[in-house]
């Protein structure tokens, strides 16, 4: 099955670069191209793409207000951020706004790949660097030091289930239902009751919020190559 995308970011060089990489996996097709988030709003609902690749930031309206509005408009549709460093405020923002992807611009090409792959099966996909940075960006704006954070991360991940903290830390490495489900020999209907549980008792609202839970725990697995 293909995964079809959009792609948005202001700098056509950028577009082109991000189209290029994607191009490299024939499972992936770039099927629109937006310059700013009206635009990109506009096309998804047009072209109803699986994942729209939207830049955090761009004239006009921007990534996050992009974001929130293809998540009312088109839920079926998952949005990846693209980002720079220096920009953790508006990373928490698009957590918030319902995105499942957190990729850094200048991060490796086979994490694009692989952090669309994953939002397009339903996952939630941070880069390693992006992670690191929320929990840090947390722990430095007065919301409790990182050791403090670090141990109430850890009280809430220890109220799991033995079974939901092996789902969780397979969620947090970027793995969709399906995934886990093969990696643990369960239904997949099993795994999604245990993702809304975890997301119940750790008291979040999305699977990427869930995922920056386990990363400040400690408990979440590395990013694994996406399975064919």
């Amino acid at each position: 099955m293909v995964i079809r995308i959009l792609v948005a970011d202001d700098e056509p060089m950028i577009r082109h670069g991000v189209r290029a990489v994607l191009s490299t996996d024939p499972r992936l097709e770039v099927v629109a191209e937006a310059a700013d988030g009206d635009e990109a709003v506009d096309l998804v609902l047009r072209h109803r793409p699986d994942v729209a690749v939207l830049d955090i930031r761009m004239p006009g309206t921007g990534g996050i207000e992009a974001a929130a509005r293809i998540r009312a408009a088109a839920p079926d549709t998952g949005v990846v951020m693209l980002t720079t460093f220096g920009e953790d405020d508006y990373i928490l923002r698009a957590l918030a706004g319902g995105a499942s992807g957190f990729l850094v611009k200048s991060g490796a090409p086979e994490e694009l790949v692989a952090g669309v792959r994953a939002v397009a099966g339903g996952a939630a996909y941070l880069s390693p660097a992006v992670a690191a940075r929320v929990v840090a960006h947390l722990a430095a704006t007065g919301a409790g030091t990182a050791a403090g954070r670090r141990a109430a991360a850890r009280e809430r991940v220890a109220a799991l289930t033995a079974r939901e903290r092996d789902v969780l830390v397979h969620l947090g490495a970027g793995l969709s239902n399906g995934q886990i489900a093969r990696r643990l020999h369960v239904v997949e209907g099993t795994v999604k009751a245990h993702v809304s549980s975890i997301l119940a008792r750790l008291g979040v609202d999305n699977r990427a919020a869930a995922a920056v839970v386990a990363h400040e725990a400690g408990v979440a697995a590395a990013p694994v190559p996406q399975e064919p």
